[in-house]
C-alpha cells in the first residue's frame, strides 16, 4: 500500500473511532502526541491530548445525532494531507455544542456540505480543520430568514447533483428591483 492508501486508511480508522465507536480514547490513538481540531466557522475545538479528549468526550462524540449520515463526495490525498468533501445529514434532535452551541434541539432536518482538511505526521492525524457554511445551518433550523441572501439544505443537494439550479439569489434580487 502506497502513502495515499496509508493516509486514506488511517483517516478512515479515525472516522470509525469517532462515528462508529464514539470513543475519545480510540480517536486519540490515531493521533499524534500534540494534535488539535479546529471547527473553523465557530472557532470550536481543542489543542493537545487532554483538551481534545475532553472535547471529544463532552462536546462532540456524545453529541452525534443518532441518525447522522456522512455522504462522501470527494477525497483528495496529497503530501501528508487528506481533504474530504462530505455531506452530513441529520435531525437536530439533541444538543450539538460543536455545531449549534446554546441552541436547544429544533427537531429540524439538516443537510450540510462541509470540507475537512486533515494533516498527518506519518500515519497519525496531527490536526483537522473543518469548514462549513453556518448560515446554511441556521436557515435549516429556522434561526435565519430565507429573505436574507443565504441558502439552506439545497446547498447539499447542489453539491451532490450539480445540475440543480444556480444563481437563484441573483435572479430573485434582479426581479425584486424591476
Amino acid at each position: 500500500m502506497g502513502i495515499e492508501g496509508t493516509l486514506s486508511s488511517a483517516w478512515d480508522q479515525h472516522l470509525a473511532s469517532e462515528f462508529a465507536a464514539k470513543s475519545a480514547d480510540q480517536a486519540l490513538a490515531t493521533m499524534t502526541a500534540d494534535p488539535y481540531v479546529n471547527m473553523v466557522p465557530l472557532m470550536i475545538g481543542a489543542r493537545g491530548r487532554i483538551e481534545l479528549h475532553d472535547f471529544y468526550a463532552t462536546h462532540f462524540l456524545s453529541q452525534i445525532p443518532p441518525d447522522m449520515e456522512m455522504v462522501p463526495v470527494s477525497r483528495t490525498i496529497g503530501e501528508g494531507r487528506v481533504v474530504d468533501e462530505l455531506i452530513a445529514r441529520f435531525t437536530h434532535s439533541i444538543r450539538l455544542d460543536w455545531l449549534l452551541p446554546g441552541i436547544p434541539p429544533t427537531g429540524k432536518r439538516v443537510e450540510l456540505p462541509f470540507v475537512v482538511i486533515v494533516q498527518f505526521e506519518g500515519d497519525k492525524v496531527a490536526h483537522e480543520h473543518l469548514y462549513w457554511d453556518q448560515a446554511s445551518v441556521f436557515v435549516q433550523v429556522s434561526l435565519l430568514d430565507r429573505t436574507l441572501p443565504v441558502r439552506g439544505g439545497e446547498t447539499a443537494a447542489q453539491v451532490l447533483d450539480p445540475t440543480q439550479p444556480m444563481n437563484e439569489l441573483i435572479h430573485r434580487t434582479l426581479n425584486e428591483n424591476r
